[in-house]
């Protein structure tokens, strides 16, 4: 055995290594085959956008050949169409421009008198302060006098010199120039749309196979898991489109109207633009908010236009985020905020504007991908909006740091939900069995220990709403000391009420007892579960076993007789403390024979199947939480009154 533990490091080292070569050789592939995968990429994202219309047709009575021909056709139009008004719009704002001459110098100079022309008066005021007499710097000497400024040719409207030589050849070469200038431009995009329409039409004609053998190549024999995958996925990258697609389309439709109304030139242009950028999360509407505004400042003299350009950008862009989308889908991609942006980066820089529009479809999909394959959690963690750590998992956490204010503040949001109950139920006490168990394998230091202990004290002492605060502050400064945190809060509670945690004349029938087996789990738990039962106005005290016969042993001629009715006998090892358990029950039950006895059981920690509780005559009621405990209280004991039959 001693020679094969070495190999368990080696073999860890070179999974990591091929993790590491598997990673790189899969980045390289991305980039170097960008000229491949971006159409196929684009072509089966559009094919969900299709995929309903296609189904649609099919309904209405066409062959799926026709549907999806039919389909395909339709988006081919729309989107030539849509890219020959975008051409039109920018040819036009192209010719337009030096009509807007004048007004950009205006604006420019206007700008320059209120920034640049302050800042020089301010740096010639400043002189003559430095100067000291008031006259300022020396003037400049002849020879250093300004010169006139000479525009050189290329600013200014004059002819440059004739050169008829090469004058008929310049003409004759100008369109076929143009010609070929225009063709090796646009022939990359309309390859690219070539390739796209062609995949898409095979995509959606062989939609069904395709889907058969990507579940036979990434499931193999596990078929439920791959098409748990496949649904979340399609069902995810579905609802992302469509409801992206019909929000960014009404927001392209509103901006064209708005800018049409306000008089802001080819509105057309500017609102296809905002319902395309808007796909880029986060900066992709700002980006050509920012543009119009420019154009806006620069057709219109004055400084309305642009004024009124930016309020209608805020308006529709508040709207739309603040009220629609949420309405809507409320943000459900399943994608953390920083995520997207971190997302959109490293597309963008992969594959360019196309990675840009595309990256958060694609980071959806390796999130699916990490929820069902289990080699992928990692992307699930980093790129999921799902907390890393559960409630309990981040209150051990907070604690091993002694941060108790973090812990404070995600308590009372979960207080505004639920009751204080349900928070040690669901929360604190998991929190504790983490703690305990790592305390059993020796995993944490005796400075963590301390950590833990001060923090969850102050964590009960500050959410308990009962007991007076001006109490905490006479505590003896050994008590935080001792390491048993359910003995601690007690001892603070003897600190402020007494011996007893209250007087001993009372209205018969109004206390109740809350007794602990001994350990440190059932101590803190039996301290909560008094603590709750204070917080609904109950008489409640913690009592450990021997406090009987130390109470016996002193004279309390006050004491009021029968004034216990409910005794809560805790267990948290409920199979394990069944000795224990019955022998407290036994001495309850012989002490006060009257008193009505709960058992609170609680479960197992870490496990899973049902576990036969203890049974025991003498036991009135058996519960399993907190919760249920303080519900049997309030049942048996109305607010301020004495407990009933």
């Amino acid at each position: 055995m001693s020679s094969q533990a070495p190999a368990s490091p080696v073999a860890s080292a070179s999974q990591r290594a091929v993790v590491i070569i598997a990673a790189a050789c899969v980045l390289a592939l991305l980039y170097f085959g960008r000229e491949v995968l971006v159409p196929i990429i684009l072509a089966i994202f559009l094919s969900l956008l299709v995929a309903p219309w296609t189904r649609l047709f099919r309904r209405v009575g066409l062959g799926h050949t026709s549907s999806v021909l039919v389909a395909v056709g339709v988006l081919a139009v729309v989107v030539a169409g849509m890219a020959t008004m975008v051409g039109t719009q920018v040819v036009h704002v192209a010719r337009s421009l030096p009509q807007y001459e004048v007004t950009i110098r205006t604006k420019v100079k206007s700008l320059r008198e209120e920034t640049l022309g302050r800042l020089d008066f301010l740096q010639g005021e400043l002189g003559k302060v430095i100067d000291g007499n008031g006259q300022g710097a020396a003037p400049a000497t002849a020879s250093s006098a300004q010169l006139p400024f000479v525009a050189p040719p290329y600013l200014t409207n004059a002819p440059g010199e004739a050169h008829p030589a090469s004058a008929s050849t310049k003409a004759t070469s100008a369109p076929l120039t143009l010609v070929t200038r225009v063709l090796s431009t646009a022939w990359v995009p309309l390859e690219t749309a070539g390739i796209v329409l062609v995949v898409l039409i095979f995509v959606l004609l062989e939609h069904e196979s395709l889907r058969d053998r990507f579940i036979r190549l990434a499931g193999g024999t596990d078929l439920r898991a791959t098409t748990a995958a496949i649904n979340d996925a399609g069902e995810r990258l579905s609802r992302f489109f469509v409801s992206t697609f019909s929000v960014n389309f009404s927001v392209g439709v509103a901006i064209w109207l708005g800018l049409t109304v306000i008089g802001v030139p080819s509105a057309p242009l500017w609102g296809v633009l905002t319902a395309a950028l808007r796909f880029v999360p986060y900066v992709g509407v700002w980006l050509v908010a920012a543009l119009v505004s420019v154009f806006a400042a620069a057709v219109a003299p004055g400084w309305s236009l642009l004024a009124m350009t930016i309020v209608l950008y805020l308006f529709v862009e508040v709207v739309v985020s603040q009220l629609i989308e949420p309405f809507l889908y409320g943000h459900t991609t399943g994608l953390s905020p920083l995520a997207v942006v971190v997302a959109a980066i490293f597309w963008s820089w992969l594959w360019g504007p196309v990675g840009l529009l595309m990256s958060t479809p694609l980071t959806l999909c390796l999130v699916v991908a990490g929820r069902h394959v289990k080699a992928l959690d990692l992307l699930n963690v980093l790129l999921g909006d799902a907390p890393a750590l559960t409630l309990p998992q981040r209150v051990y956490q907070r604690a091993l740091s002694g941060d108790a204010n973090e812990i404070i503040s995600e308590a009372r949001d979960f207080l505004k939900r639920k009751s204080f109950a349900a928070y040690c139920d669901a929360v604190l006490l998991p929190a504790l069995q983490l703690a305990r168990a790592d305390l059993s394998a020796g995993a944490i230091n005796t400075v963590q220990q301390t950590a833990v202990r001060r923090a969850i004290v102050t964590v009960v002492e500050t959410l308990d709403s009962h007991e007076s605060k001006w109490s905490r502050w006479r505590r003896r400064p050994s008590v935080l000391d001792d390491a048993n945190i359910g003995r601690s809060l007690r001892q603070h509670r003897e600190d402020a009420f007494g011996r007893w945690q209250g007087p001993l004349t009372v209205a018969p029938g109004s206390v109740v007892l809350c007794v602990g087996l001994g350990s440190m789990a059932d101590d803190l738990s039996t301290e909560l579960l008094t603590r709750i039962l204070r917080d609904l106005h109950i008489d409640a005290r913690h009592l450990f076993i021997d406090d009987f016969t130390a109470f016996d042993a002193e004279p309390h001629p006050d004491a009021t007789k029968d004034a216990v009715s409910m005794v809560y006998v805790v267990s948290t090892h409920p199979e394990a403390e069944r000795d224990a358990y019955d022998n407290v029950v036994s001495v309850v039950r012989n002490r006060l024979p009257k008193a009505c006895i709960v058992g609170v059981l609680f479960p197992e920690p870490l496990v899973t199947a049902e576990a036969t509780l203890p049974a025991n005559a003498e036991v009135n009621e058996v519960v399993s939480s907190l919760e249920q405990a303080a519900q049997q209280a309030i049942v048996r004991i109305p607010e301020g009154g004495a407990a009933t039959a």
